[in-house]
């Protein structure tokens, strides 16, 4: 099979894929035989360099700085393409992303640092999205409705299909659709914090804040956040998140809480949440529990969040 060399056709078809594990750059000891599980070597004057999953090294003391996670860019290139390489690093550079390539006989191959995977995948997918259709129209982002309820639960089903934690399908129907029902009927529900976005009609973007506390100050807590998966990492999450905080910017609230990656929502502003003196409610979520200070945010606020109380029933 003839491997592609067009660069649109390329970035439009590369459907980036993560591996399972973390990798590791190691110099293999001179003379030493090399192990099952190596996965990339290239011999310099120095030495030998393997790259080989990070367990492994581990388990032979084996030193390494560097931690990655491998992304796959799902697509055939021929060796003699051009522009591939080039495209792929001015996204992740603008994003703040190193990577490492590696090129293999049918795809390309990157190791970028394991925190910051989410992003990179959420770059080269929108990367490779604009390439197929050009920009996304941005969505019209309004408050829900109770007529749009059918459509939010069957969104969020969708969106939640593989676990973000253990990234395997759910068997049944995913925990947050039956949270978020319960959210629309709590004494805790704040409709101008329910938000979707809408794309030709239809609802293929939802987040919604409720009423939480620390101590006695009042904060909204965050989620769920739900994006159709087929336009996920192109920038919907993103605008549902700008247009929560303004709204409650607009609205006076001090703060906004939630779980989720530490690298994804610093962009917006998060902070683990303990650095403000807010705990959450569960000591092992650590910093991933984090805290957007808004322009009224009074200081000297401490206790431990409590949110909605559906979030007490998952």
């Amino acid at each position: 099979m003839t491997g592609e060399k067009n660069l649109k056709s390329l970035l439009a078809a590369m459907h980036p894929a993560q591996r399972h594990g973390e990798y590791v750059y190691v110099l293999w000891p001179e003379g030493r035989p090399l192990l099952p599980g190596i996965e990339a070597a290239v011999r310099e004057a120095e030495g030998l360099t393997v790259v080989l999953p990070r367990a492994v090294a581990d388990q032979e003391g084996l030193a390494y700085d560097f931690v990655g996670a491998w992304i796959t860019l799902q697509v055939h290139s021929a060796l003699e393409a051009v522009g591939l390489t080039a495209a792929i690093s001015k996204a992740l550079t603008e994003a703040g992303i190193s990577c490492n390539v590696l090129a293999g006989f049918h795809h390309d191959h990157l190791l970028v640092p394991v925190a910051d995977a989410p992003l990179a995948l959420e770059v080269l997918a929108g990367l490779s999205a604009r390439s197929r259709n050009g920009p996304l129209q941005p969505p019209v982002l309004r408050r829900e409705t109770r007529e749009d309820r059918d459509a939010i639960l069957a969104l969020t089903a969708d969106a939640f299909a593989v676990s973000p934690v253990a990234g395997l399908p759910v068997q049944g129907e995913p925990v947050e659709v039956a949270l978020l029902r319960r959210l629309f009927d709590c004494k805790e529900y704040l409709p101008e914090f329910s938000v979707v976005a809408v794309l030709d009609g239809k609802v293929v973007g939802h987040v919604i804040s409720t009423r939480g506390w620390a101590g006695d100050q009042p904060l909204l807590g965050l989620g769920p956040l739900s994006v159709a998966p087929r336009l996920q990492r192109q920038g919907i999450g993103s605008a549902l998140m700008k247009e929560t905080i303004t709204r409650a910017n607009a609205a006076g609230e001090a703060g906004i809480a939630l779980l989720g990656s530490t690298k994804y929502y610093a962009r917006f502003g998060f902070v683990p949440a303990a650095s403000l003196g807010v705990l959450p409610p569960e000591e092992s979520w650590g910093g991933h529990f984090q805290l957007l200070p808004l322009a009224l945010w009074p200081g000297g606020v401490h206790g431990t969040f409590r949110y909605a109380e559906p979030f007490a029933l998952v």
